[in-house]
């Protein structure tokens, strides 16, 4: 079992992880959508595609950018579309 957590609070935890370069993948059904707050930013992977990202919100306070996801990966990273994967001083242990 993984589990993320961010200020005190667990903001993701699944069996069913997928792991690229080191970063556990959550599906996004066991991310916690009270924690998730859209964000504008976008980052390109090369082999990837197109990263979003989340803002964490928990308790009153935020950790911009902290999730990322591929809303359409690049046929390599197939795996991880509907995963969302965190940073930032998030722990992720499992």
């Amino acid at each position: 079992m993984a589990t993320a957590r961010w200020n005190g609070e667990i903001i993701a935890e699944s069996d069913d992880t997928r792991i690229v370069e080191g970063n556990h993948y959550f599906p996004i059904e066991s991310v916690s959508p009270d924690y998730l707050r859209p964000s504008e930013t976008t980052t390109v992977c090369p082999w990837k595609g197109t990263a979003s990202y989340y803002t964490l919100h928990v308790d009153g306070e935020d950790n911009p950018d902290a999730a990322w996801y591929y809303a359409d990966p690049k046929p390599e990273a197939a795996q991880i579309k509907g995963y969302v994967a965190f940073w930032k001083g998030v722990e992720v242990t499992g």
